[in-house]
């Protein structure tokens, strides 16, 4: 283990893993719900607009959740028609009809699992285990309708890509601290894979953490590696403070390069 490194995250973590540095973030949103069902629910719509400029995220998620209101579970169990988002609505490559769809979806499991943690568990009951086949399972159930070749809301493992935002619905769910609200048990925090985009993927790259020049699968599993040989039980401990670089104001990323370099 690199013990300098360790002490350097460590730092980072105590000084920025704290609720009031949160915003801006669509993680913001999960803390309105105190049912786990409700939650996770909230968590997977932010989670599938977590692409593009963070103000349009915010308000993109906001406007979708507002459509089903303060007891999602309840609202998405007891109806079975849903328009309730406006096909005016318009997320980058997303529209009011695609988050409809996946509403729908996510209904279906509900009435027929109760929870998405519930569902999740019996995919991976299904894969003897395997996180990647069990997400593979959950993903195309929720993207069941779409039209092929349209952009998906809930990536799959088996697409090779990096799926940030399946990784990141994930972490928020799983792991629980001052940041992360948890409340899942079906995977333990040691087998989450760290959410990698495009800055994640630089800080791997800089933190010798892997040399691949995409961010793909492979690469946020080597990146996952890393961190795992730092925080074996919490390989996705640190994302949350290394993603606030570059996003709040006073945190840029030329400064974590001079600390990391330091």
């Amino acid at each position: 283990m690199n013990t300098k490194l360790k002490a350097f995250l460590d730092g980072l973590y105590y000084t920025y893993q704290r609720r009031e540095l949160i915003n801006p973030d669509p993680l913001h949103f999960l803390y309105s719900y105190h049912n786990v069902k409700d939650r996770e629910i909230a968590a997977l719509v932010a989670s599938s607009l977590a692409y593009g400029r963070v103000a349009q995220i915010m308000k993109s998620v906001d406007s979708v959740l507002e459509c089903i209101g303060d007891e999602p579970h309840r609202f998405l169990r007891m109806n079975d028609r849903f328009e309730v988002v406006p096909e005016g609505f318009k997320h980058r490559f997303t529209t009011g009809h695609d988050m409809n769809i996946l509403l729908s979806n996510i209904s279906e499991v509900l009435r027929e699992y109760d929870s998405l943690e519930c569902f999740l568990g019996e995919c991976l009951k299904h894969s003897d285990g395997d996180i990647f086949c069990g997400l593979d399972e959950f993903s195309l159930r929720m993207s069941r309708g779409r039209k092929a070749g349209s952009f998906s809301l809930v990536t799959a493992p088996s697409d090779g890509s990096a799926c940030k935002r399946l990784f990141l619905f994930l972490k928020w769910l799983v792991r629980c601290d001052d940041v992360d609200p948890g409340g899942w048990t079906v995977i333990e925090p040691r087998d989450l894979v760290v959410p990698t985009d495009t800055h994640m993927h630089n800080i791997g790259r800089k933190l010798g953490f892997t040399m691949r020049k995409s961010a793909d699968l492979r690469t946020a599993i080597e990146i996952t590696e890393g961190f795992r040989e730092i925080c074996p039980d919490d390989p996705a401990k640190y994302d949350f403070v290394l993603t606030r670089f570059g996003i709040r104001a006073g945190l840029n990323v030329g400064e974590l390069s001079d600390l990391l370099l330091s």
